[in-house]
């Protein structure tokens, strides 16, 4: 069985909306489509609920109110049921929603239409080390389904860049790299272990991450412990620090003081490499070279099947000889297909 755990539909309405490409609202070419390459079953969402996947002046995506997202979802929960053994769906959260926002999540994923999360690697330029993710990680590790961190319409870093392709194949590529790695330094993955963090467009350069991340948490060239980035100088509770000769913390030279409160620093997580393999990622790059470096890095046990596609062009039969191709023995292959979804989510239910 194929199990494509990375697909996209939009409403008609929202073509009327927003610009978007039109893949995105032909549901039965989207069916055909995967019925001839051999996917079995799609899981579909939005990065940006009702919203735009697209700079659009005067739409602010994280300010939506409930009742459009309900309306939103109950469009996509009756496509599904209108298509239980091709289609299932993922509840789309903002990792910085309030109470009312998150209470409408666990309200939607009672309907067994959906069998997950999606949100973004970033809010506004915000990552997800933040303590204010800390209510959406609590949610997603109660209610025990998987997460699809995806890209959002508005990378970190590409506010001035004006050429959307750029923006679509780097600049979301490079959030989410920022994003997964965010989540592991900060320690999500600790204060909840029942995560199961997926990481869209294979997890961006996670797999070259391991040390890096490991030398982010023990900087040991700052001898004296590194700037911890909080204006009283203090770490909390967890930060590293490297003693001196006399055993005790050397006082840190003089630094750029930022302005940021003293209560929007984590501790960074002891073990964050331990973190990222902890991970899963999709198989949307079209690439052989980064699915490679993941199946070695991470392990095809972590990677799931999946295509971004509708909106990516490309024929989905690639996507399936891509993996068929990768050096992995024919069961590896076949968890990378299916079964490593079929182990992650509840697809048992019917909507």
């Amino acid at each position: 069985m194929i199990i494509d755990i990375h697909g996209h539909l939009s409403p008609p309405e929202a073509a009327e909306r927003f610009p978007m490409p039109p893949a995105l609202t032909d549901v039965d070419g989207m069916l055909a489509a995967r019925a001839e390459a051999g996917i079995d079953l799609t899981i579909i969402g939005s990065p940006v609920g009702a919203g735009a996947m697209a700079r659009v002046p005067g739409v602010d995506n994280y300010a939506q109110p409930r009742d459009r997202l309900r309306a939103f979802h109950a469009w996509m929960s009756g496509l599904i049921r209108r298509f239980p053994d091709q289609l299932r769906g993922y509840v789309y959260a903002n990792p910085f929603g309030d109470d009312d926002h998150l209470e409408g999540v666990r309200e939607t994923l009672a309907d067994p239409a959906f069998v997950g999360l999606i949100t973004t690697s970033s809010v506004h330029g915000e990552l997800l080390g933040s303590p204010r993710a800390d209510p959406f990680f609590a949610l997603a590790a109660e209610a025990g389904v998987p997460v699809l961190v995806h890209a959002p319409a508005e990378p970190a870093g590409t506010e001035r860049v004006e050429q959307t392709p750029f923006v679509e194949q780097i600049g979301r590529f490079g959030d989410v790299t920022l994003g997964m790695a965010m989540i592991a330094f900060a320690g999500w993955l600790d204060k909840y272990p029942g995560l199961r963090l997926i990481g869209a467009t294979g997890g961006g350069a996670l797999a070259l991450l391991p040390e890096r991340l490991q030398t982010a948490a023990r900087p040991r060239h700052w001898a004296g412990g590194a700037p911890s980035g909080r204006p009283d100088g203090a770490g909390g509770p967890g930060a590293p620090r490297t003693p001196g000769a006399s055993g005790a913390p050397r006082a840190p030279g003089p630094r750029h003081v930022p302005t940021a409160p003293p209560d929007s620093v984590l501790p960074p997580s002891p073990d964050p490499a331990a973190a990222l393999r902890r991970m899963y990622v999709d198989t949307s790059p079209f690439s052989a070279a980064h699915l490679s470096l993941n199946a070695e890095v991470l392990g095809p046990e972590r990677m799931l099947f999946g295509t971004d596609s509708p909106p990516m062009a490309a024929p989905l039969a690639d996507f399936v000889h891509m993996i068929e191709k990768l050096p992995l023995d024919k069961a590896s292959q076949q968890l990378v297909l299916g079964g490593n979804a079929q182990a992650l989510f509840d697809l048992r239910s019917r909507p």
